[in-house]
């Protein structure tokens, strides 16, 4: 009886012991946040350089003025009719231009940027210009340009070209545009 007496004892002292010690400390309090401070501006004197991000680097002078005639001649505006994302045949003619100066200039690269008129959502305007987008870089894609040259976006009707609240406007306004990209 008495060895039992001891180890409830014992058993008990032990129990006690390791819930003591297993107490969790208490947190420590944190620093208080650093103070953010501006930075100043850099010197009056003190000029950042401007980089002409579209041109390619082993490209000479005279190949590259070339280069910029040639985009500047060949990545027209395309437009499209209402709610629609088709090409027009009127705008084929600038697509095969826009393929025929990226088949002569292997490394150019451009972005497509499908935009709409205000007319519609927000929402339904995006996915209209990325529909847009799409449609021309698929035309170019047919006549043999590489698609890895080509990125496409959407701005919907957030970049109005035209500010009027008239049919030519709204057509104006409905586009895709071409852009060079490094």
């Amino acid at each position: 009886m008495r060895s039992v007496r001891n180890l409830f004892i014992l058993g008990s002292s032990l129990g006690l012991i390791t819930v003591l010690g297993c107490k969790k400390p208490e947190p420590t309090p944190e620093p208080p946040p650093a103070t953010i401070t501006k930075s100043e501006p850099p010197p009056a004197e003190v000029k950042t350089p401007t980089v002409d991000t579209t041109k390619p680097v082993d490209m000479s002078a005279a190949k590259y003025a070339e280069f910029q005639k040639a985009a500047s001649a060949a990545l027209k505006d395309i437009n499209f009719d209402f709610d629609r994302s088709d090409i027009r045949d009127a705008d084929k003619p600038k697509l095969q231009a826009i393929a025929s100066f990226m088949k002569s200039f292997g490394s150019a690269r451009i972005m497509i940027e499908g935009h709409c008129d205000e007319r519609g959502t927000v929402e339904y305007n995006l996915a209209l210009g990325d529909r847009r987008a799409f449609a021309a870089q698929n035309y170019l894609s047919g006549l043999g340009v590489n698609r890895d040259r080509m990125g496409t976006i959407s701005y919907g009707k957030e970049k109005p070209k035209a500010m009027g609240q008239n049919e030519e406007s709204f057509f104006i306004n409905r586009r895709g545009e071409f852009k060079l990209q490094n």
